[in-house]
């Protein structure tokens, strides 16, 4: 997708444009022959700029009342996305300079609209009191009683800067970020999306602006099914009742719920079951769900990747980073990243602890559950480790996905997998269908049967591994959400773009069905695993190898 970058146009309403026009008009006091152009001109591109002015703050105040994704509130000077380490500032400055930026992106957005380049990609962003988003971020407090969550929604969910990251780091992008921060960094980046209509007649998609991923962590532990579904029920009922869901039944909206899917597929309304329902309530069936990991056996659910460290705010630090990795030293043959498993029967981490110890070319960093001791919480530290290994061990634990995957090719980091379910199944919008190209499989199987890592990654001739590398560092962009504060240039599409694109083709293929009076997709819900890597001519039913991984039971 091609990026506009409003930033890199000149100011329609800037200070310089004011004041050549004034001078022009001092000038017309002597021609009144000029006077009356100039003047004509004057007011009519005031009055447009209300108009456009009008339409925009009517298009964002019903999500919440931002300002260039900070949120209004009665506490002065802060914001529920502040940096809780920077203290408040004197709001006047900051007034005009959030107003003069504010003008450009306005100009820039109008500039994009008036030469049809929002065609097929507008999204409508529906219409939400705030309890259901930005109010989560002030009460922080309550998101997850055993953390801090409060720092890691600073900064657009981005969460504390990191600096003295020394050689493993660079010096600004960097984020002490939460892997289920999702929710917040994708609405504060639609905020910033430069194809948003208030005319949802108009719209691709229907963005609903609903933490679901912060709202459920409030209710984990210790609350009984109704607490845990009320917000959802609530959200439902809301956004069913608008006009914008009659359009297509829901068909055409989505949310993001940071967490995996298992945290809102609750079976059965009893309190000793785990998460909310709010997958399997009906309208919310026809919606699509953006999540850190997704069920192979349903539809109304996609994976995109989940936060790393990196946040880059132009393409030259993206670009510097891909250089930095591609061309550095690795002294491992391979490490992994995590800890003993006794209490999980389906995971392999125990055997590959053991095979890393024994092995003089792997690294082990032995992860533990909780405290500041726990190496595998420091960006810096995770950085390190994969930036001096060829390949990084990313086995599945208590569930099928990993933060540290992503964190792998951030490195430049070949990734082993060991189950499907961890990558290739998931992120089908952002990683290549042909897994071979960037990725290592090794059964859990052959794990089991102790069949040699070490002697299986020797066994790739090294051509294959400098492609294998050059295809990770090339992804780099695609798994990264970039800086929510700027917007990279046309050349590059991060992890937010590259799943915005993929929301607007599922609902045009959508559209089109119903146009077309043809029926609803009448595909399988118990091989949505399988869809996304059939091949010309393959059905559902065909077998596949990873088929028993995957029986419904």
């Amino acid at each position: 997708m091609k990026r506009h970058n409003s930033a890199a146009l000149p100011p329609s309403t800037g200070g310089e444009m004011h004041l050549e026009t004034a001078g022009k008009a001092g000038k017309a006091y002597k021609r009144p022959g000029r006077c009356s152009r100039f003047c004509s001109v004057l007011i009519i591109a005031a009055a447009f700029w209300m108009l456009a002015r009008h339409c925009y703050d009517y298009a964002h105040g019903g999500v919440a009342s931002v300002e260039h994704g900070r949120a209004s509130s009665p506490r002065r000077g802060m914001s529920p996305f502040s940096d809780p380490a920077v203290p408040p500032q004197s709001d006047a400055g900051d007034r005009k300079i959030s107003s003069d930026k504010e003008a450009r992106e306005l100009a820039a957005a109008e500039e994009r609209r008036m030469r049809g380049l929002c065609t097929g990609q507008y999204i409508y962003v529906q219409e939400l009191p705030s309890r259901f988003n930005t109010d989560m971020v002030w009460d922080c407090e309550d998101l997850f009683a055993s953390k801090d969550k409060c720092k890691y929604t600073a900064n657009g969910g981005f969460g504390p800067r990191l600096s003295g990251g020394g050689d493993v780091l660079q010096e600004t992008g960097w984020y002490d970020s939460d892997e289920h921060s999702l929710d917040v960094i994708f609405h504060d980046r639609i905020k910033r999306y430069e194809c948003l209509t208030n005319d949802s007649s108009l719209a691709s998609a229907v963005f609903v602006p609903f933490y679901a991923g912060l709202d459920v962590a409030r209710h984990l532990w210790g609350h009984n099914v109704s607490t845990r579904d009320a917000m959802a029920l609530e959200m439902v009922d809301l956004v069913t009742s608008r006009p914008e869901w009659r359009a297509m039944g829901g068909r055409d909206h989505f949310f993001v719920a940071g967490r995996t899917t298992w945290d809102f597929r609750r079976q059965d309304d009893v309190d000793t079951e785990w998460g909310s329902k709010l997958f399997r309530l009906p309208a919310v069936r026809n919606m699509t769900a953006l999540v850190v990991e997704a069920s192979p056996w349903d539809r109304n659910d996609a994976a995109i990747p989940y936060p790393t460290a990196f946040h880059p705010a132009t393409d030259k630090a993206i670009f510097f980073w891909q250089d930095r990795v591609r061309g550095l030293e690795r002294q491992w043959l391979f490490s992994f990243a995590g800890a003993h498993a006794e209490d999980s029967k389906q995971s392999i981490a125990s055997n590959l602890v053991e095979q890393c110890r024994a092995s003089a070319a792997c690294s082990l960093m032995e992860c533990s559950k909780k405290g500041p001791s726990n190496q595998c919480d420091s960006p810096a530290s995770v950085m390190k480790l994969f930036q001096s290994s060829t390949f990084c061990l990313q086995p599945r634990g208590d569930r099928y996905t990993r933060r540290l995957a992503f964190d792998a090719v951030l490195a430049g980091c070949i990734p082993v997998f060991f189950h499907p379910g961890t990558a290739y199944v998931q992120y089908t919008w952002h990683l290549p269908k042909n897994h071979t190209d960037y990725s290592v499989y090794i059964s859990e199987e052959d794990v089991r049967r102790n069949v040699s890592v070490e002697d299986t990654l020797r066994r790739i001739p090294p051509d294959a591994v400098e492609r294998m590398r050059a295809a990770v560092v090339s992804l780099i962009p695609a798994v990264t959400y970039s800086d929510t504060s700027t917007k990279l240039e046309s050349t590059v599409n991060d992890a937010f773009d590259v799943a915005l694109w993929a929301v607007i083709r599922k609902v045009a293929k959508t559209r089109k069905r119903i146009v077309e009076g043809r029926p609803e997709d009448e595909r399988q819900e118990m091989y949505s695993w399988k869809y996304p890597l059939l091949g010309q001519g393959q059905k559902a039913e065909d077998p596949h190898e990873w088929d028993p991984l995957f029986a419904f039971n």
